[in-house]
Protein backbone atom coordinates (compact mmCIF):
# COMPACT_ATOMS: atom_id res chain seq x y z
CA UNK A 1 0.00 0.00 0.00
CA UNK A 2 1.29 3.38 -0.82
CA UNK A 3 0.09 7.11 0.12
CA UNK A 4 -0.86 7.44 -3.19
CA UNK A 5 -3.35 4.89 -3.07
CA UNK A 6 -4.98 6.41 0.18
CA UNK A 7 -6.68 9.39 -1.67
CA UNK A 8 -4.28 12.18 -0.47
CA UNK A 9 -3.61 14.96 -2.23
CA UNK A 10 -1.00 14.76 -4.90
CA UNK A 11 1.36 17.31 -3.82
CA UNK A 12 0.55 15.84 -0.10
CA UNK A 13 1.58 12.94 -1.35
CA UNK A 14 4.62 13.99 -3.10
CA UNK A 15 5.82 16.07 -0.31
CA UNK A 16 5.63 12.76 2.36
CA UNK A 17 7.96 10.99 -0.46
CA UNK A 18 10.62 13.79 -0.26
CA UNK A 19 10.61 13.45 3.35
CA UNK A 20 11.60 9.93 2.56
CA UNK A 21 8.12 8.03 3.56
CA UNK A 22 7.08 5.64 0.85
CA UNK A 23 4.80 3.23 2.96
CA UNK A 24 2.07 4.31 5.52
CA UNK A 25 2.77 2.73 9.01
CA UNK A 26 -0.57 0.33 10.25
CA UNK A 27 -1.80 3.20 11.86
CA UNK A 28 -1.86 5.32 9.11
CA UNK A 29 -3.38 2.41 6.76
CA UNK A 30 -6.17 2.61 9.02
CA UNK A 31 -7.00 6.21 10.23
CA UNK A 32 -6.01 7.93 7.40
CA UNK A 33 -9.34 6.76 5.09
CA UNK A 34 -11.63 7.06 8.14
CA UNK A 35 -10.60 11.03 8.62
CA UNK A 36 -10.88 11.66 4.89
CA UNK A 37 -14.37 9.86 5.30
CA UNK A 38 -15.65 12.42 7.45
CA UNK A 39 -15.75 9.79 11.09
CA UNK A 40 -14.68 10.68 14.27
CA UNK A 41 -11.40 8.50 15.19
CA UNK A 42 -10.27 7.28 18.66
CA UNK A 43 -6.69 5.57 17.87
CA UNK A 44 -4.60 3.65 20.63
CA UNK A 45 -0.72 4.71 19.04
CA UNK A 46 2.41 4.33 20.64
CA UNK A 47 4.75 7.04 19.70
CA UNK A 48 6.93 6.45 17.04
CA UNK A 49 4.22 4.35 14.94
CA UNK A 50 3.88 7.47 12.67
CA UNK A 51 0.44 9.17 14.38
CA UNK A 52 1.26 12.70 13.40
CA UNK A 53 0.68 11.70 9.74
CA UNK A 54 -2.11 9.68 10.56
CA UNK A 55 -3.95 12.64 11.54
CA UNK A 56 -2.04 15.58 9.72
CA UNK A 57 -2.39 14.32 6.05
CA UNK A 58 -5.97 13.66 5.92
CA UNK A 59 -6.51 17.18 7.85
CA UNK A 60 -4.64 18.98 5.29
CA UNK A 61 -6.19 17.29 2.76
CA UNK A 62 -9.66 18.05 3.69
CA UNK A 63 -8.58 21.53 4.09
CA UNK A 64 -6.99 21.39 0.60
CA UNK A 65 -9.96 19.68 -0.91
CA UNK A 66 -12.67 21.90 0.75
CA UNK A 67 -10.56 25.31 -0.75
CA UNK A 68 -10.79 26.13 3.07
CA UNK A 69 -7.74 28.68 3.13
CA UNK A 70 -8.93 31.35 6.33
CA UNK A 71 -9.26 34.54 5.30
CA UNK A 72 -11.03 36.12 7.80
CA UNK A 73 -8.27 37.55 11.16
CA UNK A 74 -7.52 35.21 14.20
CA UNK A 75 -9.84 32.47 12.53
CA UNK A 76 -8.96 29.13 12.94
CA UNK A 77 -10.05 25.90 11.01
CA UNK A 78 -8.19 23.32 12.71
CA UNK A 79 -6.53 22.93 15.65
CA UNK A 80 -4.41 20.19 17.20
CA UNK A 81 -4.22 20.19 20.91
CA UNK A 82 -0.88 18.58 22.67
CA UNK A 83 0.57 18.17 26.42
CA UNK A 84 4.26 19.67 25.97
CA UNK A 85 6.31 22.33 24.24
CA UNK A 86 7.94 19.84 22.37
CA UNK A 87 5.45 17.70 21.04
CA UNK A 88 3.91 20.95 19.67
CA UNK A 89 7.00 22.43 18.07
CA UNK A 90 7.50 18.34 16.46
CA UNK A 91 4.00 18.40 14.89
CA UNK A 92 4.43 22.09 13.69
CA UNK A 93 7.38 20.71 12.24
CA UNK A 94 5.84 17.88 10.80
CA UNK A 95 2.69 19.36 9.14
CA UNK A 96 4.81 22.41 7.71
CA UNK A 97 6.57 19.70 5.68
CA UNK A 98 3.77 18.00 4.62
CA UNK A 99 1.89 21.37 3.43
CA UNK A 100 5.14 22.43 2.13
CA UNK A 101 4.17 23.91 -1.51
CA UNK A 102 0.09 24.33 -0.51
CA UNK A 103 -1.55 27.70 0.23
CA UNK A 104 -2.29 26.20 3.87
CA UNK A 105 -1.00 28.43 6.78
CA UNK A 106 0.21 26.35 9.75
CA UNK A 107 0.69 28.11 13.15
CA UNK A 108 2.13 26.83 16.30
CA UNK A 109 1.27 28.72 20.27
CA UNK A 110 3.15 27.29 23.55
CA UNK A 111 4.45 28.95 26.50
CA UNK A 112 7.77 29.82 27.60
CA UNK A 113 8.18 32.05 24.34
CA UNK A 114 7.10 35.73 23.74
CA UNK A 115 3.31 35.78 22.54
CA UNK A 116 3.59 38.59 20.19
CA UNK A 117 5.13 36.33 17.80
CA UNK A 118 2.47 34.08 17.96
CA UNK A 119 0.11 36.77 17.83
CA UNK A 120 1.70 38.13 14.47
CA UNK A 121 1.48 34.38 12.99
CA UNK A 122 -2.26 34.69 14.21
CA UNK A 123 -3.49 38.35 12.93
CA UNK A 124 -4.40 37.10 9.46
CA UNK A 125 -6.22 33.62 10.28
CA UNK A 126 -4.55 30.23 10.37
CA UNK A 127 -5.83 26.99 8.72
CA UNK A 128 -3.86 24.33 10.97
CA UNK A 129 -2.94 25.43 14.75
CA UNK A 130 -0.81 23.08 16.89
CA UNK A 131 -1.04 24.25 20.30
CA UNK A 132 -0.53 23.30 24.34
CA UNK A 133 -4.07 23.97 26.33
CA UNK A 134 -2.68 26.62 28.51
CA UNK A 135 -1.24 29.33 25.94
CA UNK A 136 -3.95 28.43 23.60
CA UNK A 137 -6.25 29.88 26.60
CA UNK A 138 -3.84 32.73 26.79
CA UNK A 139 -4.75 34.08 23.55
CA UNK A 140 -8.75 32.82 23.59
CA UNK A 141 -8.63 35.10 26.88
CA UNK A 142 -6.96 38.61 25.07
CA UNK A 143 -9.58 37.56 21.94
CA UNK A 144 -5.85 37.16 20.11
CA UNK A 145 -7.50 34.24 18.15
CA UNK A 146 -11.20 32.82 17.80
CA UNK A 147 -12.14 29.41 18.14
CA UNK A 148 -16.02 29.39 17.59
CA UNK A 149 -15.37 28.40 13.62
CA UNK A 150 -13.17 25.59 13.94
CA UNK A 151 -13.89 22.75 12.21
CA UNK A 152 -11.08 20.21 12.88
CA UNK A 153 -9.68 18.98 15.72
CA UNK A 154 -7.08 16.61 17.25
CA UNK A 155 -5.85 15.78 20.67
CA UNK A 156 -2.74 14.40 20.41
CA UNK A 157 -1.61 11.99 23.59
CA UNK A 158 -4.52 12.93 25.44
CA UNK A 159 -3.55 10.85 28.00
CA UNK A 160 -0.71 13.03 28.94
CA UNK A 161 -2.89 15.77 29.15
CA UNK A 162 -4.89 14.72 31.41
CA UNK A 163 -2.26 13.49 33.80
CA UNK A 164 -0.76 16.65 33.94
CA UNK A 165 -3.88 18.18 34.74
CA UNK A 166 -5.39 19.73 31.66
CA UNK A 167 -8.62 18.31 31.88
CA UNK A 168 -10.51 22.04 32.85
CA UNK A 169 -8.44 23.82 30.62
CA UNK A 170 -9.93 21.17 27.66
CA UNK A 171 -13.01 21.92 29.02
CA UNK A 172 -12.87 25.05 28.72
CA UNK A 173 -11.65 25.16 25.08
CA UNK A 174 -14.47 23.22 24.12
CA UNK A 175 -16.99 25.72 25.37
CA UNK A 176 -15.84 27.82 22.63
CA UNK A 177 -15.82 25.58 19.97
CA UNK A 178 -18.99 24.79 17.76
CA UNK A 179 -20.33 21.14 18.71
CA UNK A 180 -20.43 20.37 15.14
CA UNK A 181 -16.69 19.50 13.92
CA UNK A 182 -14.73 16.28 13.46
CA UNK A 183 -12.41 15.37 16.18
CA UNK A 184 -10.08 12.89 16.46
CA UNK A 185 -8.47 10.92 19.77
CA UNK A 186 -5.02 9.99 19.96
CA UNK A 187 -3.59 8.32 22.89
CA UNK A 188 -0.82 5.76 23.96
CA UNK A 189 -3.05 4.11 26.86
CA UNK A 190 -6.39 4.32 27.67
CA UNK A 191 -7.58 4.73 31.80
CA UNK A 192 -10.49 5.29 32.84
CA UNK A 193 -10.33 8.98 32.33
CA UNK A 194 -9.29 8.87 28.99
CA UNK A 195 -12.14 6.99 27.94
CA UNK A 196 -14.78 9.04 29.50
CA UNK A 197 -13.03 12.11 27.99
CA UNK A 198 -13.36 10.63 24.46
CA UNK A 199 -16.97 9.31 24.56
CA UNK A 200 -18.09 12.76 25.82
CA UNK A 201 -16.38 14.54 23.05
CA UNK A 202 -16.33 11.87 19.93
CA UNK A 203 -19.18 11.57 18.00
CA UNK A 204 -19.78 7.62 17.39
CA UNK A 205 -16.00 7.43 16.59
CA UNK A 206 -14.21 4.71 14.69
CA UNK A 207 -12.19 3.10 16.82
CA UNK A 208 -8.37 2.16 15.59
CA UNK A 209 -5.76 -0.13 17.75
CA UNK A 210 -3.40 -1.11 15.94
CA UNK A 211 -1.65 -2.58 19.16
CA UNK A 212 -3.22 -3.52 22.73
CA UNK A 213 -3.74 -0.37 24.53
CA UNK A 214 -1.36 0.12 27.44
CA UNK A 215 1.46 -2.47 24.98
CA UNK A 216 4.75 -1.47 24.17
CA UNK A 217 6.69 -1.62 20.93
CA UNK A 218 8.10 -5.30 20.51
CA UNK A 219 11.33 -4.38 18.77
CA UNK A 220 12.44 -2.75 22.17
CA UNK A 221 14.09 -5.23 24.68
CA UNK A 222 13.60 -4.06 28.17
CA UNK A 223 15.76 -5.19 31.23
CA UNK A 224 15.37 -4.03 34.76
CA UNK A 225 18.61 -4.11 37.06
CA UNK A 226 18.10 -4.22 40.59
CA UNK A 227 20.21 -2.41 42.67
CA UNK A 228 21.15 0.10 45.62
CA UNK A 229 19.50 3.81 45.52
CA UNK A 230 23.13 5.19 46.34
CA UNK A 231 24.80 2.88 43.22
CA UNK A 232 22.24 3.98 40.81
CA UNK A 233 24.71 6.67 39.10
CA UNK A 234 27.35 4.21 39.38
CA UNK A 235 25.87 1.57 37.79
CA UNK A 236 24.72 3.69 34.94
CA UNK A 237 27.87 5.29 34.28
CA UNK A 238 29.11 1.66 34.27
CA UNK A 239 26.76 0.34 31.68
CA UNK A 240 27.20 3.50 29.78
CA UNK A 241 30.91 2.99 29.34
CA UNK A 242 31.43 -0.52 29.34
CA UNK A 243 29.46 -1.06 26.60
CA UNK A 244 29.83 1.89 24.91
CA UNK A 245 26.37 3.52 24.77
CA UNK A 246 26.52 6.52 22.85
CA UNK A 247 22.92 8.01 22.67
CA UNK A 248 21.50 7.59 26.00
CA UNK A 249 17.85 9.00 27.11
CA UNK A 250 17.88 8.67 30.79
CA UNK A 251 14.18 9.46 33.26
CA UNK A 252 14.21 11.16 36.44
CA UNK A 253 11.10 11.53 39.06
CA UNK A 254 12.25 14.99 39.49
CA UNK A 255 13.68 18.27 37.70
CA UNK A 256 16.51 18.63 40.60
CA UNK A 257 17.13 15.24 40.09
CA UNK A 258 17.87 15.81 36.29
CA UNK A 259 20.34 18.27 37.16
CA UNK A 260 21.77 16.33 39.77
CA UNK A 261 22.36 13.33 37.50
CA UNK A 262 23.62 15.75 34.54
CA UNK A 263 26.64 16.91 36.45
CA UNK A 264 26.90 12.96 38.20
CA UNK A 265 27.85 11.51 34.87
CA UNK A 266 30.05 14.36 34.02
CA UNK A 267 32.19 14.05 36.83
CA UNK A 268 32.65 10.46 35.64
CA UNK A 269 33.74 11.84 32.02
CA UNK A 270 30.29 11.34 30.45
CA UNK A 271 29.07 14.31 29.15
CA UNK A 272 25.49 14.92 30.21
CA UNK A 273 22.54 17.64 29.86
CA UNK A 274 19.67 17.92 30.76
CA UNK A 275 15.93 19.69 30.22
CA UNK A 276 13.21 19.51 32.52
CA UNK A 277 9.97 22.18 33.15
CA UNK A 278 12.37 24.93 35.28
CA UNK A 279 14.90 25.95 32.16
CA UNK A 280 13.40 28.10 29.60
CA UNK A 281 12.40 26.89 26.08
CA UNK A 282 15.92 27.88 24.92
CA UNK A 283 17.89 26.47 27.30
CA UNK A 284 15.95 23.24 26.73
CA UNK A 285 15.84 23.62 22.53
CA UNK A 286 19.84 24.31 23.19
CA UNK A 287 20.07 20.83 25.21
CA UNK A 288 17.87 18.70 22.79
CA UNK A 289 20.37 19.88 19.59
CA UNK A 290 23.43 19.03 21.30
CA UNK A 291 22.09 15.56 21.97
CA UNK A 292 20.95 14.80 18.67
CA UNK A 293 24.29 16.41 17.57
CA UNK A 294 26.39 14.23 19.73
CA UNK A 295 27.88 17.29 21.70
CA UNK A 296 26.05 15.57 24.83
CA UNK A 297 26.34 11.66 25.18
CA UNK A 298 23.44 11.53 27.29
CA UNK A 299 20.17 13.83 27.50
CA UNK A 300 18.90 13.42 30.98
CA UNK A 301 14.39 14.56 31.70
CA UNK A 302 11.87 14.47 33.64
CA UNK A 303 8.66 13.35 32.62
CA UNK A 304 7.06 15.97 30.95
CA UNK A 305 9.81 18.03 29.48
CA UNK A 306 10.92 14.68 27.15
CA UNK A 307 7.03 14.42 26.06
CA UNK A 308 7.43 14.99 22.29
CA UNK A 309 11.25 14.47 21.94
CA UNK A 310 11.58 12.89 18.35
CA UNK A 311 14.80 11.73 17.94
CA UNK A 312 15.64 9.65 15.28
CA UNK A 313 17.83 6.31 15.71
CA UNK A 314 17.54 6.42 19.43
CA UNK A 315 18.38 2.88 20.64
CA UNK A 316 18.76 3.15 24.61
CA UNK A 317 16.20 4.75 27.19
CA UNK A 318 17.20 4.49 30.68
CA UNK A 319 14.95 4.38 33.58
CA UNK A 320 17.25 6.10 36.50
CA UNK A 321 14.20 6.31 38.14
CA UNK A 322 10.78 3.99 38.04
CA UNK A 323 7.79 5.95 37.12
CA UNK A 324 4.54 7.34 40.00
CA UNK A 325 2.49 5.96 37.07
CA UNK A 326 2.93 2.93 35.62
CA UNK A 327 1.25 4.25 32.24
CA UNK A 328 4.41 6.51 32.44
CA UNK A 329 6.75 3.25 31.27
CA UNK A 330 4.80 2.91 28.25
CA UNK A 331 5.66 6.43 26.81
CA UNK A 332 8.53 6.58 28.32
CA UNK A 333 10.37 3.86 26.43
CA UNK A 334 8.57 4.70 23.30
CA UNK A 335 11.16 7.30 22.45
CA UNK A 336 13.11 4.29 21.68
CA UNK A 337 12.09 1.33 19.03
CA UNK A 338 10.42 3.86 17.10
CA UNK A 339 9.04 2.90 13.11
CA UNK A 340 9.67 -0.50 13.54
CA UNK A 341 13.75 -0.02 14.88
CA UNK A 342 15.24 -2.28 17.31
CA UNK A 343 15.41 -0.48 20.88
CA UNK A 344 16.63 -0.93 24.68
CA UNK A 345 15.00 0.00 27.57
CA UNK A 346 16.86 0.04 30.64
CA UNK A 347 15.25 0.10 34.45
CA UNK A 348 17.40 0.49 37.26
CA UNK A 349 15.13 -0.14 40.36
CA UNK A 350 15.80 -0.29 43.99
CA UNK A 351 14.28 -2.27 46.75
CA UNK A 352 11.52 0.93 47.56
CA UNK A 353 10.46 0.67 44.05
CA UNK A 354 9.36 -2.60 43.71
CA UNK A 355 5.98 -1.50 43.72
CA UNK A 356 6.29 0.69 40.67
CA UNK A 357 7.34 -2.77 39.03
CA UNK A 358 4.53 -3.95 39.78
CA UNK A 359 2.16 -2.03 38.79
CA UNK A 360 4.05 -1.52 35.16
CA UNK A 361 4.01 -5.27 35.15
CA UNK A 362 0.31 -5.56 35.94
CA UNK A 363 -0.08 -3.06 33.07
CA UNK A 364 1.31 -4.43 30.77
CA UNK A 365 -0.29 -7.78 32.06
CA UNK A 366 3.40 -9.86 31.66
CA UNK A 367 6.83 -10.34 33.51
CA UNK A 368 9.79 -8.15 32.96
CA UNK A 369 13.24 -9.86 32.90
CA UNK A 370 15.37 -9.22 35.74
CA UNK A 371 19.17 -9.53 36.01
CA UNK A 372 21.25 -9.24 39.30
CA UNK A 373 24.97 -7.31 37.39
CA UNK A 374 28.00 -8.66 39.64
CA UNK A 375 29.26 -6.14 41.49
CA UNK A 376 26.43 -4.26 41.65
CA UNK A 377 23.91 -6.92 43.52
CA UNK A 378 21.78 -4.87 45.85
CA UNK A 379 22.06 -5.30 49.64
CA UNK A 380 18.07 -6.17 51.08
CA UNK A 381 19.78 -5.72 54.61
CA UNK A 382 20.18 -1.62 54.16
CA UNK A 383 17.66 -0.31 55.57
CA UNK A 384 16.38 2.44 53.58
CA UNK A 385 16.85 5.78 54.96
CA UNK A 386 12.66 6.78 55.37
CA UNK A 387 12.32 3.73 57.74
CA UNK A 388 15.62 4.38 59.66
CA UNK A 389 13.65 8.16 60.58
CA UNK A 390 10.23 6.54 61.04
CA UNK A 391 12.43 4.01 63.41
CA UNK A 392 10.93 0.84 61.79
CA UNK A 393 14.55 -0.76 61.72
CA UNK A 394 14.14 -4.28 63.94
CA UNK A 395 16.28 -7.77 63.84
CA UNK A 396 13.06 -9.64 62.50
CA UNK A 397 13.02 -7.55 59.32
CA UNK A 398 16.44 -8.12 58.75
CA UNK A 399 16.38 -11.55 59.24
CA UNK A 400 13.80 -11.83 56.55
CA UNK A 401 15.54 -9.57 54.33
CA UNK A 402 18.67 -12.14 54.72
CA UNK A 403 16.13 -14.80 53.53
CA UNK A 404 14.91 -13.11 50.81
CA UNK A 405 17.99 -12.15 49.14
CA UNK A 406 18.72 -16.11 48.65
CA UNK A 407 15.52 -16.80 47.18
CA UNK A 408 16.32 -13.83 44.79
CA UNK A 409 19.95 -15.08 43.41
CA UNK A 410 17.95 -17.83 42.05
CA UNK A 411 15.23 -16.14 40.46
CA UNK A 412 16.95 -13.40 39.24
CA UNK A 413 19.82 -15.84 37.93
CA UNK A 414 17.16 -18.29 36.46
CA UNK A 415 15.93 -14.83 34.22
CA UNK A 416 19.09 -14.17 32.64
Amino acid sequence: MSFQSLGLNSQLVENVSSLGFEQPTPVQQQAIPEILAGHDVLAGAQTGTGKTAAFGLPLLHRLLEGNGTVTEAKQVKALILTPTRELAQQVFDSLSGYAKDTELKVAVAYGGTSMKVQVKALESGVDVLVATPGRLLDHAHVRTVDLSKISYLVLDEADRMLDMGFIDDIKRILKRMHVERQTAFFSATFGKQVKKLAYDILDDPKLIEVTPSNSTAVTVEQMVYPVDKHRKSELLAYLIGSKNWQQVLVFTKTKQGSDELAKELGKDGIKAVSINGDKSQGARQRALDDFKSGKARVLVATDVAARGLDIEQLEYVVNYEMPFKAEDYVHRIGRTGRAGQAGHAISLMSLDEEWALRAIEELLDKRLPQQWLEGYEPDPTIEPPENRRRGRSSDKRRAKAKSQIHKNRGRYRSRK
